[in-house]
């Protein structure tokens, strides 16, 4: 058999550290056997067999010994400590330049193998770490009467629920009104999460009834909290008793965020005395400020026409002018939006399209003169003359009108309903209701049916009834204002909010009066008991709010102007300018 050939470079030879005695064996054969037995498996992919040439009794000569004792041509480059490990292979034995270094790294693409208690330990610290990025949020009993899906809102933060908060709850569930209706929906949602998950000590997945956003886990207290409070506060107090269970959460969860969320505001000033974090629930508020509130009404730059008054297309149609414009400021523009420019070509139109930098504006109908009055009511400002271009437009079937007292918002759409049901026959009737929340004591239980009830809370409805049915005030016409004024209550229905879930209005002319009181859960309610053909309008201030627990950010009518905002069949206006007397406009200014 023929030796093989005399290796053609130095780096090729295996050497042997100083002081070491080396095998005695063929300089040119030895190294042919080694590449091939030891460097072919690493180059397949798989362990190498232990050849009996392995030099173990000389770690020195592995691949972390210095170059030197390799016999390398020129030092190597520096490694990184943990390619150490990973690089003591047999086939490093041999110090090759170029093609030996190409398979030495095909070890360390192989995956170290991680022990199962190692795995275990880093899930336990992403587990910790994910939960001292959540914060624990302790809700009030207020909260959940408020909004009884409150506990779906909080995303991907945890809930906890003191055993006072269940106990207050069960004291609440009994009756017909909002709040005992809340506390048994919110009853009724906490059996469901716990009919699902079974085992309380974990916690609740709060997504396992289809709520997607709500990615927490919702808590309860189980077990009886000890807490250090000042002994000022008696803790047989029902506030005082959450309160504790905060300070003993903090206590317990040392990384993570406490935080307390209440409607009530001794309930946050106490525990923000007491070093907690307390909050509001936010959740409702359709807005941070109500000066962003959507007004309905927009006044156009000084430049309007000049930028925008190229290309313009303007045709007639049911004798109404549209206009098509084009350019940047069309974007901002809303559907049913009211636009004005009282420069050299004023203009008073409504949006009726918008199409990126393109709209279509309609022109309005002027309702400030005698000939368009509305049952002998004609608009005194700009702002009352949007408003009754939306109260007679039929295909307008929501409306909502902001002011403040005295701009006209009942009579203007008492005048457009009677208008409409009496002349046109567009409704049938009309029927108004209100909140009754009493601004002072209440003067308690009152007789008759349900509409002579409520007279005395539609003491607006009476007074603008005096007004539109005024006449010219002779004496020979009494006669004739008794009959229209019966005629007039014929066709005006006062009802109870109490009575109206499951009721369904065709054709009628619906008017919410003191809209501002209600909670949008309310104002939903009420705006979904509209059939084929009706009309609804809101009326309200959101500055004069009587309902406990209500902002002007949360308020009901807030929420609808704002989720009505751009469709089609929808109008807001907010009136400014008041026109009842001079002595209410003053009075409205400065006190």
């Amino acid at each position: 058999m023929p030796l093989p050939k005399l290796p053609t470079r130095p780096a090729a030879i295996l050497t042997f550290p100083t002081g070491e005695t080396a095998r005695p064996a063929t300089p040119a054969a030895k190294p042919a056997a080694v590449e091939s037995v030891a460097l072919q498996p690493e180059l397949a992919g798989i362990a190498p067999a232990r050849p009996a040439h392995r030099p173990e009794k000389h770690p020195e000569a592995r691949a972390d010994a210095p170059a030197e004792a390799r016999g390398d041509a020129a030092p190597a480059k520096q490694q990184p400590p943990a390619r150490k490990t990973a690089a003591r292979k047999p086939a490093n034995v041999i110090a090759d330049a170029a093609p030996v270094a190409v398979p030495a790294a095909a070890p360390a693409a192989v995956p170290t193998p991680i022990s199962k208690a190692t795995a275990r330990n880093e899930r336990k610290s992403r587990t910790r770490a994910d939960s001292a990025s959540r914060k624990l949020f302790v809700l009030d009993t207020n909260v959940l009467l408020h909004d009884p899906t409150s506990i779906f809102r909080f995303e991907e933060h945890d809930i906890f629920l003191p055993m006072m908060t269940l106990e207050e709850l069960d004291h609440q569930k009994k009756g017909m009104s909002e709040v005992a209706r809340n506390a048994r929906q919110v009853s009724r949602s906490l059996d469901q999460l716990v009919a699902e998950a079974g085992q309380l000590d974990l916690g609740l997945p709060l997504n396992a009834l289809g709520n997607k956003d709500a990615s927490g886990r919702l808590l309860f207290q189980t077990t009886a909290i000890h807490s250090t409070l000042p002994s000022d506060l008696p803790m047989g107090k029902a506030d005082n008793q959450i309160l504790g269970v905060v300070r003993a959460l903090q206590e317990k969860y040392t990384g993570r965020e406490v935080v307390l969320v209440s409607k009530d505001i001794n309930m946050r000033l106490k525990a923000r005395a007491l070093g907690m974090a307390a909050e509001d629930y936010f959740n409702d508020h359709v807005l941070e400020d109500s000066d962003l509130l959507y007004t309905g009404v927009m006044q156009l730059p000084e430049d309007f026409w000049n930028k925008h008054g190229k290309d313009v297309e303007s045709w007639q149609q049911g004798g109404t002018t549209f206009y098509r414009v084009h350019g940047p400021l069309c974007a901002q523009f809303v559907v049913n939006q009211f636009v004005y420019f009282e420069g050299q070509m004023p203009l008073y139109a409504q949006v009726r399209e918008v199409n990126g930098k393109t709209a279509v504006l309609a022109t309005l109908r002027d309702y400030t003169h005698g000939k368009n009055n509305v049952w002998g009511i004609t608009a005194r400002n700009r702002e009352q003359n949007f408003a009754l271009n939306l109260l007679m437009n039929p295909e307008i079937d929501f409306i909502s009108l902001l002011g403040q007292a005295g701009t006209g918002k009942t009579l203007l759409a008492l005048a457009a309903g009677l208008t409409q049901v009496l002349e046109t026959k567009r409704y049938t009737e009309i029927i108004m209701t209100r909140v009754t929340v009493p601004v002072g004591e209440d003067i308690g239980f009152l007789p008759g049916t349900e509409e002579e009830k409520m007279l005395p809370w539609m003491g607006a409805l009476e007074d603008n009834l005096d007004v539109l049915n005024m006449g010219d005030g002779e004496g020979n016409n009494d006669w004739g204002r008794a009959a229209t004024m019966d005629l007039i209550r014929s066709r005006i229905k006062v009802k109870s909010l109490n009575f109206m879930r499951g009721r369904t209005f065709l054709n009628k002319y619906l008017i919410i009066d003191e809209a501002q009181n209600l909670t949008p859960k309310q104002m939903k309610t009420l705006v979904t008991r509209a059939g084929p053909g009706t009309k609804v309008i809101c009326l309200g201030n959101i500055a004069q709010i009587d309902t406990p627990y209500l902002t002007e950010g949360s308020s009901g009518l807030t929420y609808v102007v704002d989720r009505f905002k751009g469709w089609p069949h929808s109008g807001h206006v907010t009136l400014q300018r008041g026109e009842r007397s001079r002595l209410a406009d003053y009075a409205g200014d400065v006190l």
